[in-house]
């Protein structure tokens, strides 16, 4: 991968050319008159989060069906500039891009094993031969594929490829608009080393390259620990942006480094062991949630034993036992017993347990599995399902009334847990996740057969690492976190138009003639330029420029045609500076690279 590979020499000079072509595109001139832009004055009902509503009021998207969007003019600009920041950095580290299909045969699903593992968040359709296919929700299996019939030896590695693609996934419920929906557009790449000291400098490169991804499309960011989760394989952290409403619930130690996604943390929770009394049956009637019966009986959750069953197709089920005060961490569940196991149905439990859910506990049940949180080893005294519908059970005794096959730590951290590093409280904020990066070791080479001959002519799995980027979710991110209550802030870095032309009289000769001449001097200048040019109010157009966020606002008018005086809007500080017709251009380039000096990159 050395920067001087005339193999990577030939693709950077042709990236650049690239680069040039995108940049012609972009650097454009739009006129708000003839554009397909259409912003609204009313909230609109479907918006979820701040940056929901901004990115439909704006005119930036368009909900097609839930989960599902049309990026319009102005948005899918702002993916085209995130697009190219995003193939600058790939470029940076040697990667060569590809484009692998959106759509997938059974087959190769089904070598790795996650044909059944993925359930119903996986797209199935079949061909007019009656032949199974796939929306793909992400690529591990397809570069496999790719490698194990082009990879043969050592010299063929370390490589990276990397394609942006649109991925699908049939999100049970999506929300927070075009954060979780069911078509998204991602950056995905994939390392392939010999060896682990491989791995682990590729997953080094995609970490600084992350940093400088985020940093340039203006976002402020942390990482942090993460679950590999159905990607499998070893560490992974994420990128995640501190949102309000964010998706992610982040732990955060008060006095540590520690960060860690809650599907991933582990803490150490205070322990209860509870009174020793005896095993008597109460009638909780309609009661079945925890906060219906510890209200109904006047004791602490954690007084509580939840009870959660689990099964999966072709494997026996198994029975969780969660104290009540935490929530089960799924992705422990699906890493320690298979991705295929779920929370049974209605039907299923009253088939198991002749009760309904919320009556159901582990005292006299057989031909199940026990698993308990590592917090209910020796509590006495707590408070179950009966089942039997409408009744509850006081002084289960752990110990002497069931029998569990592990204690294990399932639980979701909460606040209050202590840090297993250093022994501080954890603290839990709401987060988006921009990215994140996997090291999947031997995962798909070996369920593939993707080998090559080392230097001793032996056969050896790749090693393999996957690293994937949002570019919706940095689009809206950046709404989320830059946004004010009159409309969008647009990093310049990613913003669909550099400069916003706000032209009053726009049909009166002057102004038009003053107005071409300033648009042909920022153009020649390389700014991107949208023109309002409406016959509107100057209120309207005001309101409109906010709204859409533009970084650089130049107003043209009568007053400031007769007095050589132009104001310069900053949308980000709300500055106003004056200027002559000649300096206009000068003045925004100074503009323009102060806003991206405070990118900090």
């Amino acid at each position: 991968m050395s920067p001087l590979n005339p193999v990577l020499r030939k693709r950077s000079q042709t990236f650049e050319l690239l680069t040039l072509l995108i940049i012609c595109v972009i650097l454009t001139v739009m006129k708000f008159s003839k554009s397909l832009i259409s912003t609204l004055r009313e909230e609109p009902k479907e918006a979820e989060t701040k940056g929901h509503r901004l990115l439909l009021r704006g005119g930036f998207i368009k909900q097609l069906a839930a989960g599902i969007h049309i990026y319009l003019p102005l948005g899918w600009r702002v993916l085209l500039r995130i697009t190219q920041i995003i193939r600058e950095e790939m470029d940076r580290i040697g990667a060569q891009e590809l484009l692998m299909p959106a759509i997938s045969p059974r087959e190769v699903w089904e070598e790795s094993g996650r044909w059944q593992e993925y359930g119903d968040d996986m797209f199935r359709l079949k061909d007019r031969k009656g032949r199974d296919y796939c929306l793909c929700p992400t690529h591990e299996e397809i570069i496999t594929a790719i490698a194990r019939n082009k990879i043969k030896s050592y010299r063929d590695l370390p490589q990276i490829w990397y394609q942006i693609q649109t991925k699908f996934r049939d999100e049970l419920r999506p929300r927070f608009g075009i954060i979780r929906s069911r078509q998204f557009i991602m950056k995905d790449s994939y390392s392939l080393d010999v060896d682990e000291a491989g791995l682990d400098y590729s997953y080094k490169l995609h970490e600084e390259a992350y940093k400088r991804i985020f940093k340039r499309c203006g976002l402020n960011f942390e990482i942090v620990e993460a679950s590999g989760g159905l990607m499998g394989g070893g560490e992974s952290k994420e990128f995640v942006a501190q949102i309000d409403g964010g998706e992610a619930t982040i732990a955060r130690c008060s006095k540590c480094n520690f960060r860690a996604d809650t599907e991933a943390a582990l803490g150490k929770g205070e322990f209860f062991t509870g009174e020793d009394i005896p095993v008597t049956e109460v009638a909780t009637p309609e009661r079945r949630t925890i906060e219906e019966v510890s209200d109904f009986l006047k004791v602490s959750r954690k007084n509580l034993v939840k009870s959660i069953f689990y099964t999966a197709p072709d494997k026996p089920p198994i029975l969780i036992l969660l104290r009540g005060d935490y929530e089960i961490n799924e992705n422990i569940i699906k890493a320690k017993f298979g991705f295929s196991y779920n929370p049974a149905g209605a039907d299923e439990i009253i088939k198991y347990f002749n009760a309904e859910p919320g009556f159901i506990g582990p005292i006299g049940i057989k031909g199940v599995k026990i698993y308990a949180d590592e917090l209910l080893k020796d509590t006495r005294g707590m408070i179950t399902g009966a089942n039997r519908n409408g009744y509850h059970i006081k002084g289960l005794n752990i110990a002497r009334d069931i029998e569990v096959a592990e204690f294990l730590n399932l639980r979701k951290v909460k606040p209050g847990d202590r840090c297993l590093k250093c022994g501080g409280k954890l603290q839990l904020y709401q987060g988006l996740e921009l990215g994140q990066i996997f090291k999947l070791g031997t995962k798909y080479s070996t369920r593939l057969g993707a080998t090559f001959l080392d230097e001793k002519g032996k056969l050896r799995p790749i090693i393999m690492g996957s690293y994937g980027i949002g570019l919706e979710r940095i689009m809206a991110c950046a709404c989320e976190q830059k946004a004010d209550d009159a409309g969008a802030v647009w990093p310049i870095s990613i913003a669909p138009f550099e400069v916003y032309l706000l032209i009053l009289n726009p049909e009166e000769p002057t102004i038009k003639k003053v107005s071409d001449e300033i648009i042909q001097s920022l153009t020649n200048g390389h700014f991107s330029v949208i023109i309002d040019n409406r016959n509107l109010s100057a209120g309207i157009k005001f309101n409109d420029s906010e709204l859409l966020g533009i970084p650089i606002r130049v107003t043209i008018g009568p007053k400031g045609i007769k007095e050589d005086r132009f104001d310069i809007y900053i949308r980000e500080t709300k500055e106003i500076i004056s200027s002559s017709k000649a300096q206009i251009v000068e003045q925004c380039l100074k503009i323009k690279e102060e806003l991206y000096r405070r990118l900090n990159v």
